[in-house]
């Protein structure tokens, strides 16, 4: 029998030498080594056998089965190599062709919107700011002048992570020293700015662009969206400074001169006093364009943003004196505004992957927004 075994194995080592192709090798493998093959028939005998005996075959049948796999692998990867060498040597790509009329991927319009945005604050002089989308709830509620009793602190409104995970403020830091912080996935990118207050003083002008979390989802809410915050902390700042801001910012994002907005008290925590920002609208064949009087007929008001004054705790929790410092802070949601500019109707969509959707939404790569050429073209 052994003598047998020795000459199986010969033969099909000397049938896998002469084998020049991977379907080849795959046939060999399954001959010797598949579940019905030859080898494992004979392993299957194994349990007949003695135990003295089994001690004597069962590592001989595990040393014929090592041999044939690994003979196997060493074939299948000589193979793969003279087959790379031959496509090296046989295949060229001319980098001279022109690029392809409908090139594979596009930008998507969140990623879009994000750098419009970028341009539009960068000329107005704000910097770009980024913070961590797991933060503490010093950062993201206490700091902003939250109360431990406010709504937005529910389970039901926030992702919250195990008490297990809380952090202790170790005792270099400058804050409130072995205090526990429970983490969560922050609800606004507003704890950038509490975190740059902190690291750069004032004055500062500021945008937060980013990844935001809500326990919430329909055709206008998603669990995850994206949102951009501005902050801009000075001497003197009054809201007349806000308002202008805005105006100065929509009229440069939705690329039209008539833009109209009506500032209505309202109620932040972090904001004092807060406004909420509405955009005037106009029917036009049915559907609402942004622009023109909201009062006058035909006409309307909608609402686009959240922003206010600073309010002085907020100053103060950041280390800063509010009776020299004053700001104002805003937040929109981006893919708001990309839904009100680009023509969309459910947030959902934006999320799901949909190649033809991307394909119809989606800019091209090469579509940089610029202020001279217009932060919206499309390529």
């Amino acid at each position: 029998m052994t003598s047998d075994n020795e000459q199986k194995i010969a033969a099909t080592l000397e049938r896998l030498h002469g084998t020049q192709d991977l379907a080849g090798i795959e046939a060999i493998r399954v001959e010797a080594l598949g579940k019905q093959g030859w080898l494992n028939q004979l392993m299957k005998t194994l349990g007949k056998m003695s135990p003295e005996e089994r001690q004597v075959e069962g590592p001989r049948l595990q040393g014929m089965r090592t041999r044939i796999s690994e003979a196997l692998d060493e074939r299948k990867a000589t193979i793969e190599a003279a087959e790379l060498e031959r496509r090296l040597a046989t295949e060229v790509l001319d980098l001279t062709l022109p690029a392809p009329e409908a090139p594979a991927g596009s930008v998507h319009p969140v990623s879009q919107v994000m750098d419009e945005l970028a341009e539009i604050f960068a000329d107005l002089g704000f910097s770009v700011a980024t913070g961590p989308e797991i933060e503490d709830d010093w950062h993201n509620f206490t700091a902003l002048n939250m109360a431990e009793t406010h709504p937005a602190r529910a389970m039901h409104d926030t992702f919250y992570f195990p008490e297990s995970d809380a952090v202790t403020i170790p005792a270099s830091s400058s804050e409130a020293v072995g205090e526990k912080r429970r983490m969560l996935l922050r609800t606004h990118t507003s704890p950038v700015q509490i975190r740059a207050m902190v690291e750069q003083g004032a004055p500062i002008r500021l945008i937060a662009p980013g990844r935001v979390y809500r326990s919430d989802s329909d055709a206008t809410h998603t669990p995850m969206f994206h949102q951009i915050e501005g902050l801009v902390i000075d001497r003197d700042i009054h809201l007349g400074h806000l308002k202008w801001t805005l105006e100065t910012f929509l009229k440069a994002f939705f690329e039209r001169e008539d833009i109209v907005l009506r500032l209505r008290p309202s109620y932040f925590p972090f904001t004092e006093p807060s406004v909420e920002v509405d955009v005037g609208w106009r029917d036009v064949d049915g559907r609402r364009a942004l622009g023109g009087d909201g009062d006058a007929p035909g006409h309307g008001w909608m609402e686009l943003l959240g922003s206010g004054m600073v309010n002085a705790r907020v100053i103060e929790f950041a280390g800063l004196d509010p009776q020299e410092w004053q700001g104002f802070a805003f937040g929109v949601g981006v893919d708001r505004l990309a839904m009100l500019k680009y023509g969309m109707d459910d947030l959902r969509a934006f999320f799901d992957g949909d190649q033809r959707w991307l394909a119809h939404y989606g800019f091209s790569p090469f579509d940089q927004p610029t202020l001279s050429g217009g932060v919206g073209a499309r390529a």
